[in-house]
């Protein structure tokens, strides 16, 4: 299995589905346990290709406080309160993720989580290649330097924040960890609108950011709905986003939480269909011909053709020569080590020169 953290060192895209904590939902409409409901989603996701699965791991009286109002769209998730809503989402521990960490090792698919407190942070650490750090906890410094100090690679999503705030979180990891560090950009609205999703940010991320620290990546964690043709990730990624994490649900018409923003299992086939196809459009970066081109090259460049006939022993003046295709003489870019050449044997009008002709 190839991690994504190598695939992003690579320049290869990845796909990382965001199960958060979807899988609570599906179970409840499947009629099955919350483990086979992860399972299911875990499986559904390596058939489509999916390169990782993140999870988020909390408990919610350490995650939000008593009065923590909402911040989603309530006629999508009702929940105005977010302990209440995170309480209904945090029975799984660490034995649970020790066992669909098993599991996706089985699949051969990456599994990570969000850790959202100390705990979790901790016994996720011998799971998982690589940690993420939330938009929420980007100003949680003391937070994100005891995550840094595990030395793994970091993702970490910079919505709703400014530049001071974001340079403050890299170099709070760097004091710690030089590892590879991705940085996530998103939009702290659910679901973003398609004309606030600001994807120019992510060639700023890059301008700014890149430069300025080594190991640094770009990637764009999702939360659109999936349009028709995917063109907001398509975007994401054309402008630098080499790491794409979306929401992911089994069924987008679920109610709450994340299904009505995420993707589903056909819509990660057809994304990842979409920058292949992408890829193949972009070719490579080499300022070099083609060998698909080789044919054509030969046959429209020009050479140098006589344009009157040249006997042998004759000088070879410009008013003797022309330019036409194909190109399978002598080059025009040649012309001046042409001119005052002798013609060695006698050449007809309207012939391409070759070097042998000429001496």
């Amino acid at each position: 299995m190839e991690k994504i953290i190598d695939r992003i060192i690579n320049n290869k895209f990845v796909l990382i589905a965001e199960v958060g904590v979807n899988y609570y939902d599906i179970a409840t409409k499947e009629g099955i346990s919350n483990m086979d409901a992860a399972k299911l989603m875990i499986r559904e996701a390596k058939k489509a290709g999916i390169h990782a699965v993140k999870f988020q791991t909390y408990k919610a009286e350490t995650l939000a406080a008593a009065d923590s109002p909402y911040y989603w769209d309530i006629n999508e998730e009702p929940t105005r309160s977010q302990r209440e809503l995170f309480k209904k989402f945090d029975s799984f521990g660490y034995e649970e993720y020790c066992e669909l960490k098993k599991y996706c090792d089985e699949l051969e698919i990456e599994f990570f989580s969000t850790a959202f407190d100390y705990e979790s942070a901790d016994y996720l650490n011998n799971l998982m290649d690589v940690y993420k750090i939330s938009s929420s906890d980007l100003s949680n410094l003391p937070f994100i330097e005891y995550q840094a100090k595990k030395n793994k690679p970091i993702l970490l999503s910079v919505g709703a924040s400014n530049e001071e705030e974001i340079d403050l979180a890299i170099k709070t990891i760097r004091k710690v960890n030089d590892k590879p560090l991705v940085l996530m950009h998103c939009v702290l609205e659910y679901p973003t609108p398609y004309e606030h999703a600001n994807l120019n940010k992510i060639i700023t991320l890059k301008e700014k950011f890149s430069n300025k620290y080594e190991k640094i990546y770009i990637g764009y964690s999702d939360h659109t709905k999936p349009d028709k043709d995917y063109e907001v990730i398509k975007t994401a990624y054309n402008l630098g986003a080499i790491t794409i994490e979306k929401h992911y649900t089994l069924d987008k018409t679920l109610k709450g939480n994340d299904h009505y923003h995420g993707m589903d299992p056909i819509d990660a086939q057809k994304i990842i269909s979409a920058i292949e196809n992408i890829n193949s459009i972009r070719g490579k970066y080499e300022l070099k011909v083609l060998e698909s081109e080789q044919k054509s090259r030969r046959n429209a460049r020009r050479s140098i053709v006589s344009s009157k006939e040249i006997k042998a022993g004759e000088t070879i003046t410009a008013d003797k020569l022309t330019y036409k295709r194909p190109g399978t003489g002598i080059s025009p870019q040649k012309i001046n080590e042409v001119i005052g050449k002798v013609a060695k044997i006698d050449i007809k009008e309207d012939t391409i020169l070759q070097p042998e002709m000429i001496g």
